[in-house]
C-alpha cells in the first residue's frame, strides 16, 4: 500500500528524531481547522439566533428553546450516539485514560448540538463544544499520522487551545485553558506546539470573523481601594461560583430520575428556559450583549433587579445543561460574573459610596474573572481569559486578586472543578506526574516480549528439556500444533521434579504437565492493571492472549524498565 505523502513525512521526521519539529508542524495544521471549526459553530450560532428572532411576535416563541434542546439530544444520542453533556470531562477523561484517543464524529457533533440549543435560546456557551470539536481533529491527526500517545495527547492540545482562541480571538486564555485545565501540566514539549496552534487558530478566526476584541470598553484606572474591594468581590464570585456550579449538577440528578428519554427531558427543561425568557428575555442565548452593556455602564435595572436576573440566569443555565441541552458553562459564567460585579458595586454605592473606586465596568471585568476562575478552580485561566476578550490589561492587579482568591475559596467548598468533580468521583481522572499516568502513556504492545519458546501439544517431557538447555526463560507457552490456539503455560517452578525423572521424558507430554488456565492479560489491558494482577499473584510474567492467539509475554522487568524511559521522556520535556 502507498504511503500517504503528509504520513510518510511525519514518520521521517520522528525517524531522524525531530519529534519537537513534526509537533509543531502538526499543531499549526491542527489550529488552523480547529480555527475553521470555531468560526463555522460562531456564525451558525448568528444565523440561527435571528432565524429564531423573527418569532418573537408569536405566542408559541417559548417553545423554541425547548425545541432546539430536543433536537441537539436526538441527534447525540440517537444520530452519532454520543451522550449529552459539556465535551470537557469527557476531553478530560480521554487525556487522563486513553491516550487523548477520540473519535472522528466528535470534531463535528457537539458543533452541531450546541448550536441547536444556543441558537433556540437555550442558556450555554459554544466554548466547550468547540474544544471538544478541537481537540477531536487533534487527535485524529495525529492517529492519522501515526504519532505516539504521548505526542497524541500534545495535539489533543493544540486543538482545544486553537479553538479557545479563535471563538474568542484570545490565543493567550487557549494556552493557558489548556495547559491548565485539559492537560494539567506545564512542559516544553506541550507549551510550544500547543502555542503555534493557538496562534493559528486566532489568526484563522480573525481571517474568518473579522480582527476585534470581543469586550472593548473605555479605559478604567483602579487604585489603592479598588484592589481592596477586590477582596471582598472575590468571596461573593466564589459564593455564586459554588452555587452554580452545584445547581448544574443537582439539576442533572433531578432530570435524569424524570420518567421520560432523554429528548423528552430537553424539551421540557428547553421549554421551562423559554417561559422565563417571556418576561426576561435578557437569560436567553449566550448573553454577551448583556455583557457588553454591564461593562460599558448602560444597565439601568437597580440592584434588585440586578439580582433577579443573575439568579434568573442561574437557574436557566441550570435547566438548559441539566436538562440535556447542549453548551458549555464559559459564556454564562461571564455573564452571572459580570452581573455578580456590577450587583456587588452598586451594593458598595448604596453603603458606603462609589467615590474613590472606578466605574461599575470595572467590577463587570472582575466578576468575569471571579466566576470563570472559581467554577474551574483555575486562576490563571480567570485571569487570561477576561484580559484577552477585554484587553483590560490596566485592571490586572485586581484582576489576579480576584481570580486567586475566587478559586482559593471555592476549592475550600469543592474540592474539584466543575469539570473534575464527578470525573473524580468516577474514578476517571489520572493527572500527570503520578506512576499511573506514566503508566497510561504505555500500552502492552510496547512491552510486549516476542522472543518465547513456543512448545506444542504433542511435545513430550525430553522436548521440553532440549528446550531448557537453549532457553533463557522459565515460561513456556503450549500451543495446538494443527491451529496454533493457545492452550496453556509450563512455568519451570512448578514442574522441577519432573525434570529429574528420566524415565518420565518418553511417557510424559507437555499439556500433561502444563497449567491449562493460567492468569493471561489481553492486549488492550491497562499496564496498571497487568501490574496489580502481578502483585496479587505473584506473578513475574504473564501471557498476553487475544481470542485463542498468543502474542507474547510481559514481565515486570520489561514493563518497569518501560516505566522508567517514559519517565525519563516525561521528566526531561
Amino acid at each position: 500500500m502507498t504511503e500517504n505523502p503528509i504520513t510518510g513525512m511525519a514518520r521521517r521526521l520522528f525517524i531522524l528524531r525531530h519529534e519537537k519539529v513534526a509537533l509543531v508542524i502538526a499543531g499549526v495544521l491542527v489550529g488552523c481547522c480547529s480555527g475553521v471549526a470555531a468560526a463555522l459553530l460562531s456564525s451558525a450560532i448568528e444565523h440561527l439566533s435571528e432565524l429564531c428572532s423573527h418569532a418573537k411576535q408569536y405566542w408559541w416563541v417559548f417553545i423554541l428553546p425547548g425545541l432546539g434542546a430536543a433536537l441537539s439530544s436526538l441527534f447525540l444520542n440517537k444520530i452519532v450516539r454520543e451522550g449529552a453533556g459539556h465535551g470537557v470531562p469527557e476531553l478530560i477523561y480521554s487525556v487522563s485514560r486513553r491516550g487523548g484517543l477520540l473519535r472522528f464524529r466528535s470534531s463535528f457533533s457537539r458543533l452541531i448540538s450546541s448550536c441547536l440549543t444556543i441558537g433556540a435560546g437555550g442558556s450555554a456557551g459554544p466554548e466547550a463544544p468547540v474544544v471538544m470539536s478541537g481537540s477531536a481533529i487533534g487527535s485524529n491527526i495525529a492517529q492519522k499520522l501515526g504519532f505516539p500517545a504521548r505526542h497524541r495527547i500534545t495535539l489533543v492540545g493544540c486543538g482545544a487551545a486553537a479553538a479557545i482562541a479563535s471563538i474568542f480571538n484570545a490565543p493567550i486564555a487557549g494556552i493557558v485553558f489548556t495547559l491548565e485545565v485539559v492537560l494539567g501540566e506545564w512542559t516544553s514539549i506541550n507549551v510550544i506546539p500547543i502555542g503555534v496552534a493557538a496562534v493559528a487558530g486566532t489568526h484563522v478566526g480573525r481571517l474568518l470573523q473579522g480582527n476585534s476584541i470581543r469586550f472593548t470598553h473605555a479605559h478604567f484606572n483602579p487604585g489603592t481601594w479598588d484592589i481592596a474591594a477586590a477582596f471582598g468581590l472575590a468571596l461573593a464570585t466564589a459564593l455564586v461560583s459554588v452555587a452554580l456550579s452545584r445547581m448544574i449538577r443537582h439539576s442533572g440528578k433531578i432530570w435524569a430520575k424524570l420518567p421520560s428519554s432523554p429528548a423528552g427531558r430537553a424539551l421540557l427543561g428547553g421549554t421551562c428556559v423559554g417561559l422565563i425568557g417571556l418576561g426576561v428575555p435578557q437569560v436567553l442565548g449566550e448573553g454577551y450583549g448583556q455583557v457588553y452593556s454591564l461593562i460599558h455602564g448602560q444597565y439601568s435595572p437597580g440592584l434588585l433587579l440586578l439580582c433577579a436576573l443573575l439568579a434568573l440566569k442561574m437557574l436557566a443555565t441550570s435547566l438548559t445543561l441539566g436538562s440535556g441541552g447542549s453548551g458549555g458553562i464559559f459564556a454564562p459564567g461571564l455573564v452571572v460574573g459580570s452581573f455578580t460585579g456590577v450587583a456587588y458595586f452598586r451594593l458598595l454605592d448604596l453603603l458606603f459610596g462609589v467615590n474613590h473606586l472606578a466605574p461599575e465596568g470595572c467590577y463587570a471585568l472582575l466578576g468575569m474573572a471571579g466566576i470563570i476562575g472559581g467554577m474551574l478552580q483555575a486562576p490563571l485561566t480567570g485571569l487570561f481569559l477576561v484580559v484577552d476578550i477585554t484587553s483590560g490589561y490596566e485592571v490586572i492587579l485586581p484582576l489576579i486578586v480576584v481570580s486567586l482568591v475566587s478559586s482559593s475559596v471555592c476549592r475550600y467548598f469543592e474540592s474539584d472543578s466543575f469539570y473534575l468533580k464527578d470525573l473524580k468521583a468516577a474514578g476517571g481522572l489520572i493527572r500527570p506526574g503520578t506512576d499511573e499516568r506514566v503508566l497510561e502513556d504505555l500500552q502492552v504492545s510496547e512491552v510486549l516480549e516476542k522472543d518465547v519458546s513456543h512448545l506444542h501439544n504433542h511435545m513430550s517431557l525430553a522436548d521440553l528439556v532440549a528446550q531448557i538447555k537453549t532457553s533463557h526463560r522459565n515460561h513456556f507457552p503450549v500451543l495446538e500444533q494443527e491451529t496454533g490456539n493457545f492452550l496453556g503455560m509450563i512455568d519451570l517452578a512448578k514442574v522441577r521434579p519432573y525434570l529429574f525423572s528420566r524415565e518420565l521424558y518418553g511417557a510424559v507430554l507437555v499439556v500433561d504437565i502444563m497449567d491449562p488456565y493460567p492468569p493471561a492479560v489481553s492486549p488492550e489491558e491497562r499496564l496498571t492493571d497487568v501490574l496489580e494482577l502481578m502483585d496479587r499473584i505473584q506473578a513475574f510474567s504473564l501471557p498476553v492472549v487475544s481470542g485463542a492467539r498468543f502474542l507474547g509475554m510481559v514481565s515486570k522487568g520489561t514493563l518497569l524498565d518501560h516505566y522508567r524511559r517514559e519517565l525519563i521522556v516525561q521528566t526531561t520535556y
